[in-house]
């Protein structure tokens, strides 16, 4: 197939890579010409507006930052939504708000242009292996006609219903789970480490008596031995959660540990380590806080 892919980010670059692997035409955009060589090498096109970056696609992926680009991209001078034909197929990989999913969802069906929403759950090291999840949501002939592109870079799909804001919705509410996650990992290492307990042996030995978790497994790794490049920052992480908490009041809906996860993120933010890898600069800010209260 031939497709425009825009956003070439640390998870967009390796999924591109993997269409274009898989023989799919790709034509690229990304705001940062840099980020375009390395598709550039493999056989892609660079498109040089938005707009272009549809001409001629059976489907256009996006995997923009957050809603802010998605205005910018998709609704801005040479944009793509007004450059897209009845017909053509558009997933949006990106993690969004519920309330942008749900204004896209309208705008598209004012085109006739078929909208999937299938946001993904891994690090960009897991997007490089092609063992992403990934979770769909649309109507149904919209949902196979994306399936075999989006397994190119998936080990699994789920589908949660028809409506593309219930997969936007489920990952945010995954991404929460995440920072639960984070959190404990963090405050448990350093409440170890108050015991004289190694944290990797006070891990190993809980994980192995309680979870068997290989995603509790895989953030303790990266906590104690930091990666040389962040996967997920923080400032992501308390992004996701913004949105979380959004879509949560539209219903109604208040959750006090996302709240409490709020101020935790809000004090980071204000010590200025909210660029820091997610899961290392939690545990760094656990410890300093705990190390200034001694």
């Amino acid at each position: 197939m031939k497709i425009g892919f825009l956003g070439l980010g640390k998870m967009g670059t390796p999924m591109a890579l993997r269409l274009i692997a898989a023989g799919h035409e790709l034509r690229v955009w990304n705001r940062s010409e840099g980020k375009t060589e390395p598709l550039i090498r493999e056989g892609a096109i660079v498109a040089g507006t938005p707009a272009e970056a549809e001409l001629g696609a059976d489907a256009v992926i996006t995997m923009l930052f957050d809603d802010a680009a998605h205005e910018e991209v998709l609704f801005g001078a040479n944009g793509l939504l007004d450059a897209m034909s009845p017909g053509v197929l558009h997933i949006s990989c990106s993690t969004i708000s519920v309330a942008l999913s749900e204004r896209l969802t309208k705008e598209h069906a004012k085109r006739g242009i078929d909208f999937v929403a299938a946001p993904v759950f891994g690090r960009p090291n897991i997007a490089e292996q092609g063992r992403l999840w990934t979770v769909m949501a649309g109507a149904e002939e919209a949902v196979a006609k994306a399936r075999p592109l989006l397994e190119t870079f998936s080990r699994g799909i789920s589908v949660v219903g028809k409506e593309p804001r219930q997969a936007h919705a489920v990952k945010l509410g995954g991404n929460f789970m995440i920072g639960a996650v984070i959190q404990t990992l963090a405050d448990s290492f350093v409440y170890a480490e108050g015991q004289g307990i190694d944290p990797e042996s006070f891990f190993e030995t809980v994980n192995s008596a309680l979870f068997q978790s290989p995603f509790y497994a895989g953030y303790a790794k990266v906590m104690l031995h930091p990666p040389e490049q962040p996967g997920a920052t923080m400032e992501l992480g308390e992004k996701d959660l913004r949105m979380l908490r959004e879509a949560a009041a539209e219903r109604g809906i208040r959750l006090s540990l996302a709240d409490s996860l709020a101020a935790v993120f809000a004090e980071a933010r204000a010590l200025g380590i909210s660029r820091e890898d997610w899961p290392v600069g939690m545990y760094r800010l656990s410890q300093r806080r705990n190390s200034e209260h001694r």
